[in-house]
């Protein structure tokens, strides 16, 4: 654990939120998923979010960036109410960018011009923009497959593409929906490396979900657990999985970190 991760964020500097869920509520179809959810994302921290399948964990992803809009409550971002923005300006404002559980490339696009493709759009300086991907490239590990279309990429490749198009417009804040899913361990730990150095490096503020439970809790500086709709617990990975509230909900209590 300690060489993907040196340290956890233990107080901050500032106690106003970069980002804020205040009481939101949310039903698809009649069916509650959320009830008067609320947490808070402080700057330069890594942040979990946990909890069984269909608690709502995707469902906040795509609330924060815009694509969906609650039934009840507010979202802030820098202490500003964001509800009524419109997710490009949203993105672009307030720095916010988003890697999706599935996709989020072109398939029959070469890696190459997947990142061309979002770096139109996010970094309107050609040169800049040219040298931003070709940064990234780089610093992902792309080379090899920079003319090869997205949908022959490994899983491990994928994810580094994704997550180098959503730093395209150098974001402040990056919500990532299980970045670990359906990877090997050597892929995990890549991924895992390469989120730690957005921290230290780059001071972007990262949420994930993930269903691996013990990969994003060795990168995370704290994590809640959400249930029927709210958060029940919340702590850094040592005090959340002694959560009594937690092992009931999720873990259970035999859960340890590997």
């Amino acid at each position: 654990m300690a060489i993907i991760k040196k340290f956890r964020i233990k107080s901050y500097k500032e106690n106003k939120p970069l980002l804020a869920v205040k009481d939101i509520s949310m039903s698809f179809e009649k069916r509650q998923i959320l009830k008067d959810l609320s947490f808070e994302i402080h700057k330069g921290s890594i942040v979990g979010m946990l909890g069984p399948n269909g608690v709502g964990k995707s469902t906040i992803i795509n609330l924060v960036c815009g694509l969906i809009s609650p039934d009840k409550g507010d979202i802030f971002i820098r202490g500003q109410k964001v509800n009524d923005i419109p997710i490009f300006t949203r993105t672009s404002k307030y720095n916010l960018s988003v890697c999706p559980q599935y996709g989020g490339y072109l398939f029959d696009l070469s890696t190459l011009d997947n990142l061309k493709a979002v770096g139109e759009i996010r970094v309107k300086n050609q040169r800049a923009r040219s040298e931003r991907i070709e940064y990234l490239i780089s610093r992902f590990q792309l080379e090899e497959v920079r003319d090869i279309k997205a949908r022959l990429l490994s899983g491990g490749q994928k994810r580094r593409l994704t997550i180098a198009m959503a730093l395209l417009g150098e974001p402040e804040l990056l919500l990532l929906d299980e970045p670990f899913s359906f990877l090997d361990i050597k892929s995990i730990i890549n991924i895992q490396e390469i989120i730690v150095k957005l921290q230290t490096e780059n001071r972007i503020t990262c949420v994930i979900t993930d269903h691996q439970i013990s990969a994003l809790l060795k990168i995370c500086d704290e994590s809640f657990v959400l249930a029927e709709g709210k958060v029940i617990a919340k702590g850094t990975p040592s005090e959340l999985i002694k959560n009594p509230e937690a092992q009931s909900a999720y873990f259970g209590d035999s859960f340890k970190i590997n």
